[in-house]
C-alpha cells in the first residue's frame, strides 16, 4: 500500500456507451465508491457518459480530478470497431441499415472516446484501457477473499470475446481460453428473451423468472438446430437461426419457422409456450454454465472459482454450479454486468498495471457489502423530512427494529432505506422493499398494487445468515443474491405437490412456510444477511425472528416497474407516496402513508406519468 506521507493514489474506473454506465473510485487500494449512472438519471441501464457517478465518486472520496492519479475505461473501442466492421463486411450487403445507424454514433463519440473522456472528465493525463473481459475478470478474482482461484466471465459480448476463463494468482490474472464473437451464450439468451416479448439486455431476469412456470419441451430441439455443445462447454451457434450480428432484431426468420411463431409482442398475454421457451433455454443455459465450470476445474486444477459477466446474473445456474460441488467455494460479482467493468478496470490498474500487493484472509472480500453509493445522515433525512412537512416517527436504538418488525409481522409493506446504496442490480437492504415471508397475499399485492409488474415474477428472500440453511439449500452463504437454491423440504407443504396446476395458476397454491419467497419450482432467489455486512439489516431481522420465529423476509427491489432503484430520499418519498406501500423507513425515521400530506396529489402525478 502507499506510503502515508505520499500523494494517495486515486483510481478512477469509468464504464460507458453500450449498457449500464458507471463509475468506480479506489483509493490506495481500497474501494471507496460505485454506482451506475441510471441511480442519478433515472433513465433504466442508461449509457451515457457517467458524469453524475464520477461526480459522486469524487465527492465520496473527499477529492477532485485534479487529485485522480489514474483513470481507465473498461473495454477497447477500436477492438470493438474492429469486430463490428469486419462482421459487417461478412455478411454485406446484407445489414446495411443495421451499419448505416450505428456508424455515426461511432465516428461521433466512440472512435474518438479518448478525446470524448478526456473532455467529459477535463482530465489531461493518460487513460489505460482495459479490455472487456479483463476488466470483467478483474472485477471477479480481484475483490474476492481468496489468494488464488480460477475466474470465469461470460457475458454477450466485449470486443470480442464472450466467454473467457483464466487463473488469478495473488495480484495477478492469467487468460487462459476464450470463445469469441458470434458465438455467444448470453447473446442467445438475449435471442430468447427477445423472442418471448422482453426487452434484451433487461428482460432476461425475467425469462429466468419465467421459466419455472413451463416444461423443457423445446430443449432438444435447441441442442439440435442452435447450439452444439460439446463436453468442455464449448459452444457453436448455427448463426443461420439468428440476426443479430448484423440485424435489427435479434431472430431470424428460420429462428421463427422452427418453432412456428414469431416473437411475442412485448405486453401481450403470455402463453404457455412463451414459458415452455423459457424453460428450454434456461436448462440449456445452465448444460453449459456446468459444463464449463467442471471444464475450468480440471483445467486450473483450482478449488474456488469466481465469476462475473451478465451471465453471472443468473442465478439458478450459479446455485447448480455451488450445489453440484465442481468447486468448494464460490465468489461472484455482485455487479457483475457491465457496469461492474467500471470497478474491475479500477482493480486492475492498481493491482496488475502498478504491481500492489494484495492481501487477502480467505473469508472476507473487499467489496464492503457492495455498499458503494450514496448515503445520508439522521441530520440529513431529518431535514427532507421537515421541508417537505412530512410527519414522521423517529426511533433510535432497538426501538427502530421492533417497530419495523411489528409492521413486517402486520403484513405491512415497507420502503426501507438505510445507509449507502448497493452497487449492482441487486437490491440488499439498503433500497429495498420489504415485507412479511409467510403471507400468501404480499406474493401477488406486491408485484401488482405496488411495484406495477408481471404477477409472475418471484420476490427473493432476506434470511439470518445463520439460520439460511434450515430453509434453502445451498452450501454457502450467498450474500449478494445471486444464487437460487431448493426450498427445505422440512418447510414445504407435501399437498402443494399433489395439485396438477400448470402455468401462472401454480401462484395460488401455498407452497411452504413462507409462500411469498418460494417461486413455483419450490425455489428461492436468497440474501443471507450477516453482522458484518450490514449491521442495521440484520438487526431489523433478527428482531422479526424474535418475535415471529421466522428469520426471513420478503426483500425486493425499491423502484418501480421500468424504473431504476431508488437512490436520493426523493426518490425514496416520491416512489412511496406514488404506490401502495404502507411505511417509509428512512434510517431511523418511520412514515405512515396515512399520515401524509398530499398523498392524492402524488397519485394523480403517477396517473398522469403513466399516461404520458
Amino acid at each position: 500500500m502507499a506510503d502515508k506521507h505520499k500523494t494517495p493514489t486515486c483510481i478512477l474506473g469509468i464504464s460507458a456507451y453500450y449498457h449500464d454506465s458507471a463509475a468506480a473510485l479506489i483509493k490506495d487500494g481500497v474501494i471507496i465508491a460505485a454506482a451506475q449512472e441510471e441511480r442519478f438519471t433515472r433513465k433504466k441501464h442508461d449509457a451515457r457518459f457517467p458524469k453524475h457517478s464520477v461526480a459522486y465518486c469524487l465527492k465520496e472520496a473527499g477529492i477532485t480530478i485534479g487529485n485522480v492519479t489514474h483513470v481507465t475505461f473498461y473495454d477497447k473501442p477500436f477492438l470493438k470497431l474492429e469486430r463490428l466492421l469486419l462482421t459487417y463486411l461478412s455478411y454485406a450487403p446484407f445489414g446495411l441499415l443495421s451499419f448505416l445507424k450505428s456508424m455515426p454514433v461511432w465516428l461521433k463519440e466512440k472512435i474518438f472516446l479518448k478525446d470524448t473522456l478526456m473532455e467529459a472528465l477535463d482530465w489531461d493525463g493518460e487513460i489505460i484501457f482495459t479490455e472487456h473481459h479483463e476488466s470483467h475478470a478483474a472485477s471477479a478474482f480481484f475483490p474476492s477473499p481468496f489468494s488464488d482461484a480460477a475466474f470465469l466471465t461470460m457475458d454477450g459480448v466485449g470486443e470480442w470475446t464472450t466467454t473467457s476463463f483464466g487463473i488469478g494468482d495473488g495480484n495477478r490474472i492469467r487468460l487462459l481460453s476464450e470463445i469469441h464473437f458470434p458465438h455467444s451464450l448470453g447473446l442467445l439468451y438475449s435471442a430468447f428473451t427477445y423472442y418471448c416479448g422482453f426487452r434484451v439486455n433487461s428482460g432476461e431476469y425475467k425469462l429466468m423468472g419465467l421459466a419455472p412456470y413451463g416444461e423443457s419441451k423445446y430443449a432438444d430441439i435447441i441442442r439440435e438446430k442452435l447450439v452444439d455443445i460439446k463436453d468442455d462447454g464449448s459452444f457453436w451457434l448455427d448463426m443461420s437461426y439468428f440476426n443479430y450480428c448484423v440485424g435489427l432484431t435479434m431472430t431470424s426468420g428460420k429462428f421463427h419457422r422452427l418453432f412456428g411463431r414469431g416473437p411475442r409482442k412485448p405486453e401481450t398475454e403470455l402463453s404457455q409456450f412463451d414459458m415452455d421457451m423459457a424453460r428450454s433455454i434456461q436448462d440449456v443455459t445452465e448444460e453449459i454454465m456446468l459444463k464449463t465450470a467442471r471444464h475450468v476445474r480440471e483445467v486450473t486444477g483450482k478449488t474456488r472459482l469466481c465469476l462475473a459477466g451478465g451471465v453471472a446474473l443468473n442465478c439458478v445456474g450459479n446455485g447448480k454450479i455451488a450445489r453440484e460441488g465442481i468447486f468448494e467455494r464460490i465468489w461472484i460479482q455482485p455487479a457483475a454486468g457491465d457496469a461492474g467493468g467500471a470497478l474491475g478496470a479500477a482493480l486492475f490498474v492498481w493491482y496488475q498495471y502498478l504491481d500492489n500487493p494484495r492481501n487477502v484472509d480467505g473469508q472476507h472480500d473487499m467489496q464492503r457489502g457492495s455498499y458503494l453509493g450514496p448515503g445520508y445522515s439522521g441530520e440529513e433525512i431529518e431535514a427532507f423530512l421537515k421541508e417537505r412537512a412530512a410527519p414522521y416517527e423517529r426511533l433510535d436504538g432497538d426501538d427502530i427494529h421492533a417497530r419495523v418488525a411489528d409492521l413486517i409481522a402486520s403484513e405491512k409493506v415497507i420502503g426501507y432505506v438505510q445507509g449507502r446504496m448497493e452497487f449492482g442490480p441487486r437490491a440488499l437492504g439498503a433500497r429495498s422493499i420489504i415485507g412479511d415471508a409467510r403471507s400468501t397475499v404480499l406474493q401477488e399485492e406486491m408485484n401488482v398494487r405496488i411495484k406495477f409488474r408481471e404477477s409472475f415474477r418471484p420476490f427473493a428472500p432476506s434470511m439470518l445468515a445463520d439460520k439460511s440453511r434450515d430453509f434453502v439449500d445451498l452450501p454457502y452463504e450467498s450474500p449478494y443474491m445471486l444464487m437460487v437454491g431448493p426450498v427445505q423440504e422440512k418447510q414445504i407443504d407435501p399437498a402443494s405437490r399433489r395439485t396438477g396446476l400448470k402455468g401462472i395458476a401454480q401462484l395460488k397454491v401455498r407452497r411452504s412456510t413462507v409462500p411469498a419467497i418460494t417461486h413455483v419450482d419450490y425455489s428461492a432467489r436468497v440474501q443471507t444477511v450477516d453482522p458484518v455486512r450490514n449491521s442495521f439489516y440484520y438487526k431489523t431481522i433478527d428482531a422479526f425472528y424474535r418475535k415471529t420465529g421466522c428469520p426471513v423476509i420478503i426483500n425486493t427491489s425499491f423502484n418501480i416497474r421500468g424504473e431504476p432503484i431508488v437512490c436520493t430520499l426523493e426518490d425514496a418519498y416520491r416512489c412511496f407516496m406514488c404506490t401502495n406501500m404502507d411505511y417509509l423507513v428512512l434510517g431511523n425515521f418511520v412514515l405512515d402513508k396515512e399520515k401524509q400530506p398530499n398523498r392524492d396529489q402524488y397519485k394523480k402525478e403517477q396517473i398522469s406519468q403513466d399516461l404520458d
